[in-house]
């Protein structure tokens, strides 16, 4: 062969491989945004149930069409302590069984399509102006890619059979004995962890055992490494995470060893089996352009890589527990604290921008619950005849906490919206959720402040009078149960809860007014000193602040349309 037509080979090749890499990606990328609300209610019915953590982890990794993606995803949430360790391996578990959607995508026999599907869908992509639509359409554009990136490898690597030196060197690697299982195992394992995508190794055994440049059990062999292989991506993500990350990704690396152990010691018989599960002949060959192609062989390859999985994850699932104990025993926990932040973001999770601004979205409820036990201990704080130092600190620690948590919330969304990986949706939703954390960190702001108005007033001898605490408690109630109907209003995505709490608005704004006014009528009635007029007057501007923050909650609640 010249040296022209190698290199013609090569660059086609890479090219089928990058189209077939950028196809998957844009799959993914679709389908998470078509599927954004139903792929955030499947991650929070992940429970301690290993069955239902594992039919998870298989629906996810159908979605996301990577399991790199969602095992990275998981590393994360166990880093952020927001899922446990044995819920992370049922959903590491079902990731392997959902990764093998792509070998029977490919099973389709609508490889010639490829292209008119990319070309059709790139116009609605470029075309429509809905973004459920555009996400549909690359979505559909994925698929296409997909397809015409295979039969440019398939068509690269049918000429690799007329080169003798790359025949005689692609015949070293069979896999008719253990040794030979071993290292076809291994190649498929070096060529996933250097490109880090078991997709695109999968795509390369396939083109090469359609065009009969491989057998079928050496390409058995091949995607059994391929398992192996992929386990790099969470290895590397768990690296500087906590103990729990760190155990999560050794799981992973653990459960495909393992199979892949006790798949290569009954690999004969294993090839036969996946066969007759088959049905079809896989070396029955058929003539295309003047040359032999095995179209059988995908299935084949297909099932092979399925009911690896599935076995391994059937054989695991009796034994979480005891898996748990052994990396609890095997990773020791550090005996330092191993979490700087204060709340449960993780730049892994940014990977999934759906999953990551859910994730924000409950760091952001948790800002809204703290505000509402700032608001109790207040009250508690007025009402009692002595100074409570304790609660008193608790609440001051509170209000840096809520500091603390909208400095981390914003950086990670910011993080999030400048991953240029976010639909129009998920950009507005998050612009939304950078507001309201400041928002709540305001009224954690003006609570704080309205305790420290008492607690002057006590340090120079002086307190409100007893009408003035009574009205004070009072309108904290009203306050209170207004900013818990918002709160509850964002909870359950309320988009009238403007409309819903705004006669509350109207009652405390007429309660604030009509204190100040008997508070000045009682200046005129009475000796009062200056020290608690300015505290009370300051203290019903803070309450009318900590209003004023809850509606705009309210109103940025009810523009979520």
């Amino acid at each position: 062969m010249a040296f022209s037509s190698l290199i013609e080979l090569v660059f086609t090749l890479a090219g089928g491989l990058g189209i077939f890499l950028l196809g998957m990606k844009n799959m993914s990328d679709g389908m998470q945004a078509v599927a954004g609300n139903s792929l955030r209610r499947l991650i929070g019915a992940v429970t301690n149930n290993r069955f239902l953590a594992s039919i998870v982890g298989v629906i996810v990794t159908c979605i996301v069409q990577s399991s790199s993606i969602t095992t990275v995803m998981v590393v994360g949430f166990v880093n952020s302590g927001v899922m446990g360790l044995a819920q992370g391996i049922g959903v590491i578990m079902g990731a392997n069984i959902g990764t093998t959607i792509t070998g029977w995508i490919l099973v389709l026999k609508v490889g010639k399509y490829g292209l008119p599907i990319l070309g059709f869908s790139a116009f609605a992509y470029l075309f429509s102006k809905g973004d459920r639509w555009r996400y549909w359409a690359m979505f559909l554009m994925g698929i296409g890619m997909v397809f015409f990136g295979l039969e440019l490898m398939k068509e690269a690597c049918s000429a690799i059979k007329d080169v003798p030196d790359f025949e005689a060197w692609f015949a070293k690697f069979n896999a008719d004995s253990y040794v030979g299982v071993l290292k076809c195992a291994a190649v498929g394992c070096i060529l996933t962890t250097l490109v880090q995508s078991s997709s695109a190794t999968l795509g390369i055994t396939i083109s090469l055992a359609t065009q009969g440049v491989i057998s079928y059990p050496t390409a058995a062999a091949l995607v059994l490494g391929e398992n192996i292989g992929t386990t790099i991506t969470a290895f590397l993500a768990s690296l500087g995470t906590t103990t729990h990350a760190r155990r999560a990704a050794y799981f992973h690396v653990i459960f495909n060893l393992f199979g892949v152990f006790w798949i290569t010691l009954i690999f004969q018989w294993y090839i036969r089996l996946i066969q007759s599960i088959v049905g079809v002949d896989v070396g029955q060959s058929v003539m295309v352009d003047g040359s032999a192609t095995y179209p059988n062989v995908v299935a084949a390859i297909a099932a092979t890589h399925s009911v690896f999985n599935v076995a391994n994850t059937l054989l695991f699932l009796p034994f979480l527990q005891p898996m748990v104990r052994f990396l609890e025993w095997a990773v020791p926990a550090r005996a330092y604290k191993e979490k700087p932040r204060l709340t449960d973001l993780d730049v892994l999770i940014l990977e999934t921008p759906l999953l990551a601004i859910e994730q924000s979205r409950k760091e952001i409820l948790k800002m809204g619950d703290g505000c509402l036990k700032m608001m109790d201990w207040l009250l508690e704080l007025m009402n009692a005849d002595e100074p409570d130092k304790v609660l008193a600190d608790r609440l001051k620690q509170r209000e840096r906490v809520l500091d603390t948590v909208q400095d981390e919330v914003a950086e990670f969304i910011t993080g999030l919206l400048s991953s240029g990986n976010v639909s129009h949706a998920t950009a507005e939703e998050a612009r939304r959720q950078l507001r309201l954390a400041d928002e709540y960190e305001s009224i954690s702001d003006y609570i704080a402040n309205l305790d420290k108005f008492d607690r002057k007033l006590r340090r120079d001898g002086f307190r409100f009078s007893e009408s003035q605490r009574a009205d004070l408690a009072q309108l904290n109630r009203h306050i209170t149960e207004y900013v818990a109907a918002v709160h509850e209003g964002l909870a359950n995505g309320n988009r009238n809860i403007a409309a819903a709490t705004g006669p509350a608005v109207t009652r405390i704004r007429s309660e604030i007014k009509s204190l100040r006014r008997k508070h000045l009528e009682e200046l005129s009635t009475g000796p009062m000193a200056p020290v608690i007029s300015v505290a009370f007057l300051a203290a019903l501007n803070a309450y009318n602040r900590v209003r004023d923050h809850s509606r705009n909650i309210a109103e940025t609640i009810s523009q979520d349309k």
